[in-house]
């Protein structure tokens, strides 16, 4: 349960820990609306799970919440549900890991990271494949009529 925020508060409380919200990885979302990296970097509709997966993999600690960007238009939407916070800084106020020197270097790292997960590549997977399905079913229903028009009365 969060606290009520204290100044005395040290950086390993999680009050202290770093938030990232889907919308700041999102590539679909302006600056205004939140993005907070390029759009060439960026991924298209990142989740919180993708997020949290990414940084457990990177030996960040994670906790996750139930919250919504205030930004979001809809925020009943179960897309853009979660915040992750990231333990960041030590006791002294120095970053713990050295790859990770600010918050921007985290989110060009989940950001770099999301399209290699399995989940992403099953889902582009799937994707693809209904795709060609769905072309050769209308290649098929529309190649058929050679005689077209022929039998018509005039």
């Amino acid at each position: 349960m969060a606290r009520a925020y204290s100044p005395d508060f040290s950086y390993t409380d999680r009050e202290k820990w770093i938030c990232i919200y889907p919308a700041y990885l999102n590539s679909k979302k302006t600056i205004a609306e939140g993005r907070r990296i390029a759009k060439e970097l960026a991924v298209e509709n990142p989740t919180y799970q993708e997020i949290k997966d990414v940084c457990v993999s990177a030996g960040l600690t994670v906790g996750v919440e139930n919250k919504v960007y205030p930004r979001e238009l809809n925020p009943r939407d179960p897309m853009v549900k979660g915040r992750i916070r990231i333990m960041f800084k030590d006791e002294s106020g120095k970053p713990l890991h050295s790859i990770f020197p600010t918050k921007k270097t985290i989110l060009l790292h989940v950001a770099e990271m999301i399209p290699r997960l399995k989940s992403r590549i099953q889902k582009q997977h799937q994707q693809q494949q209904a795709a060609q399905q769905a072309s050769k079913q209308s290649s098929n229903a529309s190649g058929g009529g050679k005689n077209k028009g022929k039998n018509k009365k005039r």
